[in-house]
């Protein structure tokens, strides 16, 4: 159901931390941990901590999911029965993406997503090999669950709102790229591509 990581120790915070310590203490390690700050050689593993610690955030200030997320904790042997096969999915996935074989990655991804609909990484990754694939009906399904989960995720706000765009659903594109903004004001990325759909949607007009 969840990785096996404790969320609290993840984010330096109390098991008794209230909703507003928690989003203080991720903004502050999110500055740091940001991937645009990361070297070219270290970008894929400062992704994997971002979205390791946002995943985090996201759990502990939504009351329902932190109390799933407690209770999950006092069975680890539950627990981590269930990610070995979330998790051999989504390196069989990784490996044929990386592969080039994004039809195989794509189904990979989705019987993890199948097996946990609720792991934010199976569907962001079925998003991606999807679109790769060239199914952005798929893709889109995809990262708008994986949006849904994790609202406040950056990197998967921003592929979302990528992916959205090239399935030309600029206004929910832009959406996404805003939301990104909203949670990390520093993305130029985003930003730029706000001004290109705007630009965009005025010549469509």
């Amino acid at each position: 159901m969840f990785q096996n990581v404790d969320y609290y120790t993840l984010l330096g915070v109390g098991r008794d931390a209230s909703e507003s310590e928690i989003r203080e203490r991720f903004r502050a390690l999110a500055r740091d941990a940001h991937p645009d700050r990361a070297a070219a050689a270290d970008k894929a593993d400062a992704e994997a901590k971002f979205q390791e610690l946002t995943r985090a955030m996201n759990v502990l200030t939504n009351p329902e999911r932190r109390r799933a997320y407690d209770r999950d904790q006092s069975m680890p042997s539950a627990r981590l029965s269930g990610d070995a096969v979330v998790q051999d999915y989504l390196e069989l996935g990784g490996v044929a993406y990386h592969a080039g074989s994004f039809a195989e990655a794509a189904g990979n991804f989705a019987l993890a997503a199948q097996r946990d609909p609720r792991d934010v990484r199976a569907h962001h990754y079925l998003g991606l090999a999807s679109a790769r694939a060239g199914d952005l009906h798929a893709a889109v399904k995809a990262l708008e669950a994986a949006v849904a989960l994790e609202p406040f995720n950056v990197p998967v706000l921003k592929d979302a709102g990528r992916i959205f765009r090239q399935a030309g659903l600029l206004a929910k594109a832009e959406k996404a790229f805003q939301d990104a903004v909203r949670w990390d004001p520093t993305a130029a990325d985003a930003r730029k591509a706000i001004d290109e759909i705007r630009a965009e949607r005025a010549v469509r007009a």
